[in-house]
């Protein structure tokens, strides 16, 4: 690795350690809301089992986002995104 690529990681690690520790503020921040889990669902006319399916979760799972008792966290809001907006996206990638 180059001096100057090294240099640079060390820097951010540096600055991403002062961020977690309160000391400085992000320059950028991404907030994704939560998915409304039923709506984007029933949006594109599938049932609980295809929709846990596509998204690779179990069932339960889905139905505890659906009915409020646990909420989608990382990378399964993210997922949830691209269902809502391109579920083909989700299709393709699977074949």
């Amino acid at each position: 690795m180059k001096e100057e690529f090294f240099n640079e990681l060390v820097e951010s690690i540096k600055e991403a350690k002062a961020i977690r520790r309160g000391e400085k503020k992000p320059s950028k921040v991404i907030r994704i809301e939560d998915p409304k889990v039923a709506e984007i669902r029933k949006k594109h006319k599938l049932n609980q089992v295809e929709f846990a399916a596509l998204l690779g979760i179990s069932v339960g799972t889905l139905r505890n986002w659906e009915q409020g008792r646990r909420k989608p966290q990382g990378p399964a809001k993210v997922l949830l995104k691209i269902a809502e907006k391109k579920p083909k996206a989700i299709l393709e990638s699977l074949t």
